[in-house]
């Protein structure tokens, strides 16, 4: 089911989070300072290539804090807000609400990328 789950959402909208989180990735990646937030950015497009079956679990400290303030301040607003609004487009349908639960879940990391860990759960 999370096989079927995972493709439905490439093909509906999946592949234009993952776009803006490689693209952020890019970004970083022309400095040499920003190369660990451009890959930081790298890891997280994964989950919003495939979602399902997956969560996220917070466990940073004073240096995750510092860098997710920078993050947000310069690029974490915008994959957030993208990735909000279209959680909230799906949920219009009852359809939608898984697909916009999981928008929802890929905002939340938009907003604090660093000290987050992907794992993976099973569902159905």
């Amino acid at each position: 089911m999370r096989l079927i789950l995972n493709i439905l959402w490439i093909v509906f909208g999946g592949f234009l989070s993952a776009f803006g989180w490689l693209f952020m990735g890019l970004i970083w990646c022309i400095t040499v300072v920003g190369i660990p937030v451009g890959v930081q950015c790298f890891k997280l497009a994964s989950i919003s290539l495939n979602p399902f079956g997956k969560e996220i679990v917070y466990d940073g400290g004073a240096g995750s804090f510092i860098l997710n303030v920078i993050w947000v301040l310069v690029s974490g607003w915008e994959l957030a807000l993208g990735n909000f609004l279209l959680g909230c487009l799906l949920c219009v349908t009852i359809i939608g609400i898984p697909w916009g639960r999981q928008y929802f879940k890929i905002a939340k990391v938009a907003l604090m990328p660093f000290g987050a860990q992907v794992i993976r759960t099973h569902i159905f």
